[in-house]
């Protein structure tokens, strides 16, 4: 039948105005992990940080048991860094990827050791004096170091209210620019044996930060709940605020918490303050595309992890999610690893990310 003209007069005016306004945004996709992954299997007691080093390769560090293993899916080899040093690692605490090198941070031997992608040893560089014993945790690809300095909390713990302090120095540690500080930690005064002191509520959460190769920094704030992104010439551009569900803490969380002490000190435990809800995330690192990834809180029963990826622009790009206890320890491209706990040893599952 054919169309009156008022109608189609009208449709063309909506289309029109629907032209100019803009289609609204998609909302950003929400992608589940497969079933299955490669798996390879360790004897690691834990998995703490971890990082893709090209292809088929990845770190993953262990302060417990002071190794660091590369996991090939390629040919499924594990391999230990430094096998056939007398003394590789003391206290490692921390790895990260700059260039062509994969860098370890030792707190105990007070330097960074660096390795190639292949797992050979290339040099260690020794704590500098001007950082007053904190190591650098990223470095970009002009050679700019990046510290943390967290403020000293003195002897009632007081100290910690002050915010901790990102710098960045040049090569030589010649000196040092602050570049951004992070939220100070959520407290509370507290009575104890000593008398009273300040401590860290638990779950309150802090915020974390990394380095791209071009000196971007991100800065993902717990209590806005956002990603910021400060260019390398010192601009700062505030992310969107996230979406999230508030959880409260519940009485599975308390005792799930204390049961992490041994009974000695479950009494000394139960006086340490909870916060009143969880943070909206508890971890996040840099993926392998430069996004940022965001490990979400969830409640005790939940049974599926979920993950936001930030994009440099500050905004959502996808939330991806998988199901079990593991955690993704680092992210390339199209792949995400994931480390599960086991009874022999940690496994490692590489999973094929989706295309959106």
């Amino acid at each position: 039948m054919r169309t009156p003209a008022p109608t189609r007069a009208a449709l063309l005016g909506t289309l029109l105005l629907a032209a100019a306004c803009g289609a609204p945004d998609a909302p950003p996709p929400d992608i589940a992990l497969g079933a299955a992954g490669d798996t390879m299997q360790t004897d690691l007691f834990e998995a703490t940080v971890g990082a893709w080093l090209g292809g088929d390769r990845w770190a993953v560090l262990s302060p417990a048991d002071r190794r660091v293993v590369v996991l090939d899916y390629g040919d499924g080899t594990l391999t230990d860094l430094g096998t056939a040093m007398k003394e590789p690692f003391e206290g490692p605490f921390d790895l990260f990827t700059s260039g062509q090198g994969l860098y370890v941070a030792d707190w105990a031997l007070r330097r960074l050791t660096v390795w190639s992608p292949e797992g050979t040893y290339q040099t260690a560089i020794s704590t500098p004096e001007i950082t007053r014993g904190s190591l650098p945790r990223a470095r970009d690809e002009q050679g700019h170091w990046y510290v943390q300095f967290n403020p000293p909390p003195g002897p009632d713990g007081g100290g910690k209210r002050d915010s901790a302090a990102v710098a960045r120095y040049p090569l030589d540690f010649a000196a040092g620019d602050t570049v951004f500080r992070l939220s100070p930690l959520d407290l509370a005064e507290v009575d104890g044996d000593a008398g009273r002191r300040f401590e860290r509520r638990v779950f309150s959460g802090e915020d974390r930060w990394g380095v791209l190769s071009d000196g971007s920094m991100w800065v993902a704030r717990v209590y806005p709940n956002r990603v910021d992104w400060i260019t390398p010439a010192g601009k700062l551009q505030k992310g969107q605020k996230l979406p999230d569900r508030v959880f409260t803490i519940t009485v599975s969380d308390r005792e799930a918490f204390l049961r992490k002490f041994p009974p000695e000190l479950r009494s000394a435990a139960e006086k340490i303050p909870f916060s009143p809800v969880k943070a909206p995330f508890d971890n996040a690192f840099t993926g392998g595309d430069g996004h940022v990834w965001l490990e979400k809180s969830r409640v005790i029963p939940d049974t599926v992890r979920r993950y936001q990826v930030v994009g440099r622009d500050g905004r959502l790009v996808e939330s991806i999610s998988f199901n079990g206890y593991g955690y993704a320890l680092a992210a390339s491209p199209d792949a995400v690893l994931i480390k599960e706990v086991q009874p022999q040893g940690m496994r490692f599952v590489r999973f094929r990310r989706p295309t959106p």
